[in-house]
């Protein structure tokens, strides 16, 4: 108890919907054992109301025509095995009626708590489930004690209400010694009938507190720490060093696609340390088109790259920054610039046209 304690003090954020789908597919769901009453309970009671006339009718029936013919009746041979089946038979089709009934509120029970699931995670054999230490530990655990104290609250209180519906009928219950059968079966029907009124009303409300119980008791089984949070999410949703690291390698690659077109650029406008920009064109093109740029260590980088392969460099700060504001790699450059750009590429084809551009 004292181990559990530290650890559920940590779980401070409420449960993920993939954590409690997880619980759900391994078997783990908030399930009241005392709904499962009240239901087999009420079953109970529904077939004791309106069923148990007519069933005790066709056994009295059945044993009546029994015992009134019981000479009649072989007991040798093969006689004697279908006087059984026969007898068999007919309690079966008097109790299968009360017996479906049952079921279906045992499965309703189930359907009403929690959705239905298959799991074989519950029947997997695991060691601390036959592990005697596990086994005390479970014995003498707070859900234990709690388990033994509700049975004893339970118990007193359905057994006070048992006495405060069955005390009146007392001096009735003595002349049932000695009244007619038919009698007794009436009187006994008629107090039955109190008597699983005033048992279910009482476990309806233990079985809705227990309910609420149960399912708070789940809740925060589930609950999660800061840090299970974060592992899920990071789980889910990749992890953010992971995910920082391919957004590096993915730029590092496109830096380097880009610094790979700079030889084949037109002309280079810079600006004239702090921008660069890469332009290329030729007359097959519409209009020309951005393959680098970039700023401070990058534009040092474009001019360098354009000086080593010849590739013009025009300082033009204000088209410059203008052009690294406005345009995107593999974008042709945007209309309002079309003149200036114009100008300067036209500079420099009609130098290069000449022979007359070198690189410095």
């Amino acid at each position: 108890m004292s181990d559990e304690a530290p650890e559920q003090s940590s779980k401070t954020e409420d449960p993920s919907q993939k954590k409690m789908q997880d619980a759900r597919e391994k078997g783990d769901v908030a399930k009241s054992q005392e709904v499962t009453t009240w239901f087999m309970l009420l079953g109970s009671a529904i077939i004791f109301a309106g069923m148990a006339p007519a069933t005790g009718a066709n056994l009295t029936a059945s044993l009546k025509v029994l015992m009134g013919n019981a000479d009649q009746f072989e007991v040798g041979g093969a006689a004697f095995g279908n006087f059984f089946n026969g007898l068999a038979l007919s309690l079966l089709g008097t109790v299968l009626a009360p017996l479906a009934l049952l079921s279906f509120f045992a499965i309703a029970a189930n359907l009403v708590q929690h959705p239905p699931l298959l799991s074989v995670e519950p029947i997997t054999p695991k060691f601390s489930k036959v592990s005697p230490l596990a086994g005390f530990k479970r014995l003498f655990s707070s859900e234990a004690l709690v388990n033994f104290v509700k049975g004893l609250v339970k118990i007193g209180i359905v057994g006070a209400v048992l006495f405060y519906v069955v005390w009146p009928e007392r001096d009735r219950l003595d002349t049932m010694m000695t009244a007619d059968p038919l009698i007794i079966l009436a009187d006994f029907h008629e107090i039955g009938i109190k008597i699983f009124a005033a048992t279910l009303a009482v476990v309806t409300v233990i079985a809705g507190a227990d309910f609420m119980y149960v399912r708070q008791k789940w809740w925060k089984k589930q609950m999660m720490t800061v840090q299970e949070t974060r592992d899920e999410y990071k789980q889910m949703e990749g992890d953010p060093q992971v995910k920082g690291r391919i957004r590096q390698l993915r730029h590092d690659r496109a830096r380097s696609r880009m610094m790979a077109a700079v030889p084949d650029a037109t002309v280079v406008i810079t600006n004239p340390t702090h921008y660069a920009v890469a332009l290329k064109y030729d007359r097959s093109m519409g209009a020309p088109v951005c393959v680098a740029k970039g700023a401070d260590a990058v534009a040092l980088r474009i001019r360098a790259l354009a000086t080593e392969n010849n590739v013009p460099i025009v300082e033009n700060p204000p088209l410059a920054r203008a052009l690294f504001a406005s345009v995107q790699l593999e974008d042709t450059i945007p209309n309002e610039h079309f003149k200036a750009v114009a100008e300067v590429i036209g500079f420099v084809m009609r130098l290069k046209d000449k022979g007359g551009w070198q690189a410095k």
